[in-house]
């Protein structure tokens, strides 16, 4: 009995032993998990990445859908607004011409570029691309203009076709006067620069082609020889958008009323978008969408309802515009994203002198005194960014004709890509030296002729 007890006693002295040992076994082993999980947790914390939907992440990839959104209407989007293009003014017709169902000779690659309009090399297939390479496409001929369109590759302007394959309707977008391309294929040919002003591109000439004007000629009270008349007058990189609020075709001094188109880049950070105010990107967006583009849409501004102002527009109720469906609204947030994130692009090396630009900094921040109005680095002012006629010189035709009655300090960067058609908003000012001698004139600042000189290259190198 008692070599028994012993035996059982070792027995069970060496199961404690297996079962410590097991014990310490799983507890080595539970340190080890909690440890990497820790350590997993905190990788997962320093990378950003904790297997959850972070307010981070939420926020950047709304604001990828935006810009993609954005890109694509100003690139794409008409608003609907080929009910006027084509519904009224029958724009798609001359465009196809008689031989492809429409009225008169058509137009032809050759002719649109002559206008201004563009053709996006990116949309091209390579074998078009070979042919036009190896002079095998015919750019007289209005059906490669048709064939074009079907590709999405004039720049600004959509087509609709039926099952036959004929132009039914055209309608226009953002891009056809805030784009133009690098020209990287050919003249008037390659990769689109969003944003860019169209400062060849003959609005004027291209709405006069559409066979109907009457609408527009009923609105403004005159016959339709009038408007084209009024439409030929604008020239290249022009257009007037007050035209239809306010009936001024042109100057007291017989010039045309129209402006010069702005570009619609480096606006991050700048309040007030045209030349004269009138209100933010948002604002812009909406007026042209609805009144100048002609979309379908919601736009609302008392401020049209002035008779005196603006009598066609008050007559029109321009002022509330309500649309059903509405094309329109939804499609402004995306839309001002993408413009705003449009950067000024840099100027070319080469395109100005660096050394006299570095003096001209000088004096645009000192005895110039360009930065009093024009604050780097947005190079306007932050805030309500509005002069005065007499403020900076100049006559208050164009101001009258919007609501404060003022005009707007124009942001400087990327200056150098609009030298095309002058200076301010009409380009009164042929030359970036003419603008300068009219300030040192105006503020008698006494800049000598080496600092004009060096003011002007500086102002090319923004």
């Amino acid at each position: 009995m008692t070599r028994n007890r012993g035996t059982i006693a070792a027995s069970e002295g060496k199961r404690d032993s297996r079962e410590r040992n097991l014990l310490k076994t799983a507890l080595a082993l539970l340190a080890v998990a909690v440890t990497l999980v820790f350590l997993g947790v905190k990788s997962d914390a320093q990378s950003g990445k904790s297997g959850k939907t972070t307010s981070n992440d939420q926020t950047d990839a709304n604001a990828q859908r935006m810009m993609e959104e954005g890109k694509q209407t100003f690139r794409f989007d008409t608003f609907g607004d080929e009910a006027f293009w084509s519904d009224a003014l029958q724009l798609h017709r001359a465009i196809a011409g008689a031989q492809n169902g429409g009225v008169g000779p058509g137009v032809s690659p050759r002719t649109a570029l002559a206008v201004g309009l563009k053709v996006d090399s990116d949309a091209l297939p390579d074998s078009l691309i070979s042919q036009l390479k190896q002079g095998r496409v015919n750019l007289d001929d209005p059906a490669t203009t048709l064939a074009l369109l079907k590709l999405n590759a004039v720049v600004g302007v959509k087509g609709t076709f039926s099952d036959s394959g004929s132009l039914q309707s055209v309608g226009i977008t953002c891009a056809l006067c805030h784009s133009t391309v690098d020209n990287s294929f050919a003249p008037g040919i390659g990769r689109r620069l969003d944003g860019w002003a169209a400062r060849d591109l003959n609005v004027g000439a291209i709405a006069a082609l559409s066979p109907n004007l009457k609408p527009v000629a009923d609105l403004l009270g005159v016959d339709e020889a009038t408007v084209r008349t009024v439409l030929q007058s604008w020239g290249p990189g022009r257009f007037d958008a007050e035209l239809f609020l306010d009936g001024k075709a042109f100057r007291p001094d017989g010039k045309s009323a129209s402006t010069l188109i702005p570009p619609a880049f480096g606006l991050a950070g700048v309040n007030l978008h045209t030349w004269t105010g009138w209100g933010s990107v948002t604002h812009w967006n909406a007026f042209v969408a609805n009144l100048e583009m002609h979309g379908q849409g919601t736009f609302y501004d008392p401020r049209l309802n002035d008779p005196v102002k603006f009598p066609i527009a008050a007559r029109e109720g321009f002022g509330n515009v309500r649309a059903n469906p509405d094309l329109i609204t939804a499609k402004l947030p995306a839309l001002q994203f993408y413009q705003l994130a449009i950067p000024a692009p840099a100027a070319p090396a080469g395109s100005f002198d660096r050394t006299a630009a570095k003096r001209g900094e000088e004096l645009f921040n000192g005895q110039a005194k360009c930065a009093t109005c024009h604050v780097p680095p947005i190079y306007t002012e932050p805030g309500w960014n509005m002069h005065t006629p007499e403020e900076i010189g100049i006559d208050d035709f164009q101001a009258k004709r919007s609501p404060d009655e003022r005009y707007r300090t124009a942001p400087l960067k990327g200056l150098w890509t609009h030298q095309t058609g002058g200076f301010y908003h009409d380009g009164r000012f042929a030359t970036l030296r003419d603008v300068v001698e009219h300030y040192n004139s105006f503020f008698g600042t006494n800049l000598t002729e080496r600092q004009k000189v060096d003011l002007v290259e500086y102002l090319k190198s923004l």
